[in-house]
């Protein structure tokens, strides 16, 4: 018996991703956790250019579920990325290294790079390594930069939204993506990363329109349609 019920456990895929809700700082968030062995993609467009924009569109399109996934970066309003977009090994658009308004050009702002890899990249470092990314998303600003909170985030700033983000693990194995389930500010947001999950490099991703999917917690948020998606198909 002992044996057989090793081979069922050995037979059981481990889940692609894991999912937990957690508090910080008496703000509750929700966060999930991605290994580089992961089916992990950015999804923009289906296969005539138009911008797919949901999950469930995600879905329909690749003829596979989502295991996990959120927005991952700002967009215009025609939905097209803000910064860097590469999918696929398809560059959309451009690195943009200067500053500018709002919170894609508060620098330093980054780039979430998918490859052999899991790594967050400030802006500047990303252009001078110019990693291998398949898939590749910027935006901003930076939360942790080699384990230092961002310059200008203020400790009790009343500017507080929804907020979502991604940090990876020195190694480049892990990537952690949480997303806050009540307004806080970029400070207590960026610590989350730093301290709670002891991670060096973080990025923000968006803030209100902030949303996740993650079945295994029966959660899939809905609302304005998206631009850029992460997410690991099943």
């Amino acid at each position: 018996m002992r044996g057989l019920w090793l081979l069922c456990l050995l037979a059981t895929p481990a889940a692609a991703v894991t999912c937990e809700d957690l508090d910080h700082l008496g703000a509750s968030y929700t966060v999930c956790e991605v290994t580089a062995d992961e089916d992990l993609q950015l999804f923009l467009r289906d296969d005539a250019g138009a911008i797919l924009g949901s999950f469930s569109a995600v879905e329909a399109d690749t003829g596979r579920d989502l295991a996990f996934a959120m927005n991952a970066g700002m967009y215009h309003d025609d939905r097209a990325p803000v910064g860097h977009y590469i999918e696929d090994s398809e560059v959309e658009m451009r690195v943009i290294a200067t500053a500018g308004p709002g919170n894609f050009g508060l620098l330093p702002n980054g780039v979430f790079c998918i490859g052999d890899h899991l790594r967050v990249y400030e802006t500047r470092d990303y252009q001078a390594k110019a990693p291998t990314c398949t898939h590749a998303t910027q935006s901003g600003p930076m939360l942790v930069i080699d384990g230092a909170l961002h310059p200008r985030f203020i400790k009790d700033s009343d500017s507080r939204f929804i907020r979502n983000g991604v940090g990876t693990s020195a190694d480049g194995t892990r990537a952690v993506f949480a997303i806050s389930n009540e307004a806080v500010n970029f400070h207590d947001f960026a610590t989350l990363f730093r301290d709670r999950l002891a991670l060096p490099d973080a990025l923000f991703f968006d803030g209100k329109i902030s949303r996740l999917h993650a079945p295994q917690l029966n959660r899939s948020d809905f609302g304005w349609q998206l631009g850029p998606i992460v997410g690991v198909l099943e």
